[in-house]
Order: structure tokens, then sequence, then C-alpha cells
């Protein structure tokens, strides 16, 4: 029932009764029990009370993955506020528009990135009654001029638990996430209690099932979604511990998972493909890690990522920020985001003209077993879709008069594979797959068998325009495991020949010494597309596959601009 009141607040405060010694916060050489945890979090939230902020204010917190963070989260959420979780990656106009999308009325502000904030302060600082807290990252910081120094202001304050916890309901807003920014400024979406607790019930107790004994190790960074609702609420909601972690880092990731004695750990994206392309270590085998939760894991590393770190359970899922359902592969079965209980449906989507296909009455058509549809989700009372916080983009996700007259489905803009008895398979966003040759690519699929060469560390996979052609031809930046001089490219022209089909096969190939991630690990390719194969804008060695040949040829000024003219044609 959305309209009960229970939020976040009341699993801390049920934590700090049920397991008060038990620890639920883990990061570097500190620790936090449930009832310090609890404790902290009042303080935060005494004090936020007693300065005037109420329920439905916004709170900015622009802070480093540290233990602070879930305290101003969890004081913010037990005083009926809400948190504005900033990208930490974010500087100048994409951090000043991330404030100003939310106008909130206090700004916390972690040492680290004080510099940062300095860049939009002026602009962002609005009006009277604006409180700026400077959160210190040691014991003897000190608050620059400007800021109130938040740790020193709490200490005073009451450790026990507001009242206001008592009226906070599900429905209530908690969070605002903001998407990933891939392809443009980011968005905020609306994240409720009724949220954070279905995720805690679905992820935490149906999938992981930990105990207040487990740890779950978390490098992701918490302002997103699968580390603040997901992970968290898996751990909160069952009285286990959250192991926290700055920054992701393959290279030390099985010594945490060894000092932090974690016995799970939540992954995104390339996270996994990552800790695979490290040098075998003795630490890898040697920990209690038996179950991953989780989205990204591909298929093509699958049952080798299990095989490799003794992972005996994967929980990948399927969900998205703004999105009203998930899928949980709750049954560990191997290469799927597993099922989904809500009412959803895969639907043929056309490419090229990007939108969904209807027929001759107008209504969308399900795809059969087998195939590939785009998602959409029913939005209901039970189901509801909270948003984002600018209406206008909530009209943008939503499809109306579906299956009939008066139906409302919420788009995800991803498209998955139907894998029959309500099971799925992420394949692709519809940004990501494009058409060549009359016929759809999947970026994903594309590089899943480009990282399968040995010579491979990474990939990710586009499309570009050529003048003169229709449609988008394959290109593939890739990093590789050795230097390019050792780069035996006619063996990875010979090898996707033989793995792909022919309309697949990138014509171009970019060897670049990194890709740029997201810090939820998504490549960024909105650059990739803009720069394309055109020599002048592109520094990097490239190749491209001609007409009618079956190797890689250096791609040359004099090439680009045959192409380009139509003198090469494709």
């Amino acid at each position: 029932d959305p309209t009960k009141a229970l939020s976040i607040g009341t699993y801390l405060e049920q934590n700090a009764s049920k397991y008060p010694h038990y620890r639920a916060i883990v990061f570097e050489h500190v620790r936090y029990t449930h009832q310090e945890l609890n404790e902290n979090v009042n303080q935060y939230a005494n004090y936020f009370l007693a300065q005037g902020i109420k329920k439905g204010d916004v709170i900015a917190l622009f802070i480093d993955n540290r233990p602070e963070l879930l305290m101003c989260v969890g004081a913010a959420a037990k005083i009926g506020a809400i948190v504005a979780l900033i990208n930490t990656n974010q500087r100048k106009n994409g951090l000043r528009y991330s404030f100003e999308l939310v106008r909130p009325k206090v700004f916390v502000i972690g040492e680290e990135f004080v510099d940062a904030f300095e860049e939009v302060k002026k602009e962002v600082e609005r009006g009277q009654g604006k409180f700026v807290f400077f959160l210190a990252d040691s014991q003897h910081s000190v608050e620059p001029a400007g800021y109130v120094n938040l740790k020193t202001e709490i200490q005073e304050s009451p450790k026990t638990n507001p009242l206001m916890t008592k009226i906070v309901m599900m429905q209530d807003p908690c969070f605002y996430i903001y998407t990933s920014g891939t392809t443009g400024l980011p968005k905020a979406s609306v994240m409720s209690h009724h949220r954070w607790v279905k995720a805690g019930a679905g992820f935490g107790m149906l999938a992981l099932g930990l105990e207040p004994t487990d740890t779950l190790y978390v490098p992701l960074p918490f302002y997103h979604n699968t580390a603040l609702t997901v992970a968290w609420s898996s751990a909160c909601v069952n009285g286990a511990a959250i192991a926290m972690r700055r920054k992701f880092s393959a290279s030390q990731f099985w010594q945490d998972a060894r000092k932090f004695h974690a016995t799970a750990f939540c992954y995104i994206g390339e996270m996994c493909r990552y800790l695979m392309n490290q040098p075998v270590q003795a630490e890898e085998r040697n920990h209690s890690i038996r179950k991953v939760m989780g989205n990204g894991l591909r298929p093509d590393i699958w049952k080798e990522f299990k095989q490799r770190f003794g992972i005996e359970e994967v929980y990948e899922f399927y969900a998205a920020s703004e999105g009203n359902i998930a899928f949980v592969n709750i049954f560990n079965r191997d290469c799927t985001v597993g099922f989904c209980p809500a009412p959803y449906a895969l639907v043929s989507y056309d490419v090229e003209n990007e939108k969904p296909l209807r027929d001759s009455q107008g209504w969308m058509q399900k795809v059969k077993k087998g195939e590939v549809g785009l998602l959409l989700s029913e939005v209901s009372e039970k189901y509801s879709f909270d948003g984002y916080t600018n209406p206008s983009a909530n009209e943008e996700k939503l499809f109306r008069d579906v299956f009939q007259k008066g139906d409302l489905w919420f788009n995800s803009g991803d498209l998955l594979l139907d894998q029959g008895f309500h099971h799925a398979q992420f394949v692709d966003r519809i940004g990501d797959t494009f058409r060549w040759k009359g016929e759809n690519v999947s970026t994903n699929e594309v590089q899943e068998v480009i990282n399968r060469f040995s010579q491979v560390a990474e990939s990710t996979v586009y499309g570009v325009e050529i003048t003169n052609t229709n449609g988008r031809a394959g290109m593939a930046s890739l990093v590789l495991h050795r230097p390019i001089e050792e780069f035996a490219v006619s063996e990875l022209a010979t090898f996707l020949l033989s793995e792909l089909p022919n309309y697949a096969i990138p014509i171009f190939l970019r060897i670049a010494t990194k890709l740029e991630i997201t810090g939820t690990f998504k490549h960024r390719k909105v650059e990739l597309k803009q720069q394309g194969f055109d020599p002048v804008k592109v520094k990097d060695p490239m190749y491209v596959m001609l007409p009618k040949s079956h190797d890689y040829v250096a791609m040359t000024k004099n090439r680009f601009k045959e192409i380009q003219s139509g003198k090469i044609l494709f």
C-alpha cells in the first residue's frame, strides 16, 4: 500500500533495534554498526529539522562514496526531504544544470568537490533561506568562507529517532537520480520510498537472500540507483552490511573483497569485463564471495566469469531509474535478466524510422518467442510511473492507445529478446541498434564477438553515416591487450568474417588507448559518432574494410575523400 507509513528510515530504525551490534557500513578502515549508523543519521536529521528543513524540501548532495553520503540520505529520508544525488563527474555547465534542475533548498558539498562547486556556486544560489554545508573528509578539515561545517554543527544534535519518520509514506519521493546523460543533458528521475522498499523485497529478499552476518561489497557510485537503491535496499532490508569504496579498482578488487569479508558484490556495465582483463591472481579465488547481483554481465563472458572467480550464483537484473518494473534472475539461470511478474510487452520496432510498428488498425504488435522487441511496461495504480522532475520529459517516455483505447505504457527505450516463460535477455538500447544493408545490427552483439578476439581488451560499437548510402555503417573502437605494432588486424578480419553475418561486420576500426565511460560504466558514444571515420577529427589509427574485400587496410585522408565523394561505394 503506497499510502502506508513505511520508508527507508523505518528499516534503519528496525536494524538498530534488531541487530544493534552487527556491521552496517564498512569503509576503508572505518566500521559502523546498525546502532551507530542510525544514531549518526538521527543527528543529521534532527539538525536539519532544527534549521527548518521540512518534508518535500530538496537537499542536493555532492559528495564522494563514503559513509557520510548514506547518513545524509538516511537523514533526509527520515524527515521526508528529497535528496538530489549529483553525479560527481560533472563540472561547470553540466553541474550547474543538475543543481538548477531540482532547485535545492540545501547544498551539502563534500570537501573533495568544493573547488568544482565554487565554479557554479554564485549561479545556483538564488534567493534567501539557502544552506550551503561543508562536509569534511578528514578530522582536521576547516570549512571555507561561506560554508557551514556540517559535521561540527551536528555534534550537539540529539541521537534519538525523529518523530517525523512515522508520517513518511511509501509513496513519498526520497531521491532524484540523474540519467547518465550519454546522449545529452541529464534528466532527474523521481525515486519513491515505495520503489526502494520494493527493490529490497525483490532483489534483497527474493534474489540475494542476505543475512545480518553478510556483507555486500559495492564499489559503484552511490549517485546511481544500482548502488543506492538496489544494493543498499538489498542489504538494509535484511540487516546486512554495505562495504563502500570511493571508486572501483579492478586491480584491488579481490584484495578489498577479502579485507571487507564480503560474501556478495554488486556490479554494473563493463565492471565484470575489467575484472576478466586483469592478470590472474591468487586472491581472485581465495575469497568468500559466492553470489553477485547487477546488470550488464554480457553472455560472451558469463560462464567464464563464474568459473574463473568461483561465483556460484548470478542474480542479473534489468531495471531503469525511471522505469516502473524490473526483471530479476531469481532462478540463477545463465545469460538472462530473469523474469518479470509485472505486466509488460515486447513489441515490434522499426529501427530505421525509430518507432514501434503499428498494424492497419493502429495497434502495436507483440513479438514471438525468440524475437527481439521494444520493452514496454504498463502504467497503472500498482505499477506507477514516478517520472522526471521535468513534466515535459515524462510524456516523451509514454505511449498511449497501444493495444486498446485508453491504455498507457512506459517506453523503456531498450530492445530485449523474448526467451519464453516470461524471461528475457537484454539486447541493446534503441539508439545503439542501427540499420545497415536492410538489416538491424545490435551493437552489443557485435561487441561480444569482437571482445572474444584474444588481442582485444574491450570494444564499443556504433553506427556512422557515409555520404550517399542508406542507414549507418558499423564502426568499432578497440582497446588492445598489446602494442598496436603487434596487432594482427588481418586475423581480426578473418575472425569476424567467420563469426558475424556480412552486414554486421564493422566497416571501420579505430584503435584507442582507452574508451571513455560514464560513472556507471557505460561507454560514451556521442563524441565517437560525431568524429566518425574522418582522419582530420580522429588522431587514433583507423582501418577500413573496403567493398568486396575481406581484410582491413589503413584509413587515410585520401581514402576518406574517395568514400565521401562516392568514388568508393559501399
